[in-house]
């Protein structure tokens, strides 16, 4: 299937991060014809920008449904190829898009080992900082309406229990119903990404801060 419409939110995002010197380790769209799905997956290494995060990842999501919503009511897209597919013109949803956006922690820095310690304390550490960045981020996204939750696993060594893998996850939704034509959709994607963006580098400030005082404890 082609779409359009995505390639440009695709490109658009692409050139965006040109313009702020940000290199993604990987950046990857992907297609589902089984479920008319569609999108694009981002990572940024924070190598540089984190002590205690080895990347950012974002996931954009994206349907033929959406796309041939879109596609009926921007300007010059009479030749959509999905305005020919009855089954999907029939159907009426508002377009929106979903992004996921992760903070993938890197669990050595986190948890490191301490000298005569012994049972689950990395773990038990672990709890405490993440509880305060989940208040602290809380309070920064408040006026959003996402989804924030943690996913982690679990493992242990000759030491104990820790977390081998610790991710902070939100859910974003943003509508797309307000663009005429696929200039105004490259002005709302450019102006929704940079808005991520600095959530995303607020997200880091603070779980640093946190964890430096956490890990020095």
């Amino acid at each position: 299937m082609h779409y359009p419409i995505f390639n440009s939110i695709v490109n658009t995002v692409e050139t965006q991060l040109g313009k702020r010197g940000i290199k993604a380790k990987k950046f990857r769209t992907w297609e589902d014809n089984k479920i008319h799905a569609t999108g694009l997956e981002l990572i940024i290494g924070l190598d540089q920008a984190s002590n205690f995060m080895h990347s950012l990842s974002i996931n954009f999501d994206w349907d033929s449904f959406r796309e041939t919503t879109m596609a009926k009511e921007l300007e010059g897209m009479n030749s959509h190829p999905f305005l020919k597919i009855e089954t999907l013109t029939k159907s009426s949803v508002t377009p929106t898009i979903d992004v996921e956006m992760s903070w993938l922690f890197d669990i050595d820095r986190c948890q490191p080992e301490i000298p005569g310690e012994a049972g689950n304390y990395r773990i038990e550490k672990a709890s405490r900082w993440m509880e305060s960045i989940s208040k602290k981020v809380n309070e920064l996204l408040a006026k959003d309406d996402i989804i924030t939750r943690w996913h982690i696993e679990i493992d242990g060594d000759e030491h104990g229990r820790y977390l081998s893998a610790i991710n902070l996850i939100s859910y974003f939704q943003y509508e797309l119903t307000s663009p005429k034509s696929l200039k105004e959709v490259q002005h709302l994607v450019s102006r929704k990404l940079q808005d991520l963006l600095l959530k995303a580098n607020r997200v880091i400030y603070l779980a640093d801060e946190i964890l430096d005082d956490s890990v020095a404890a």
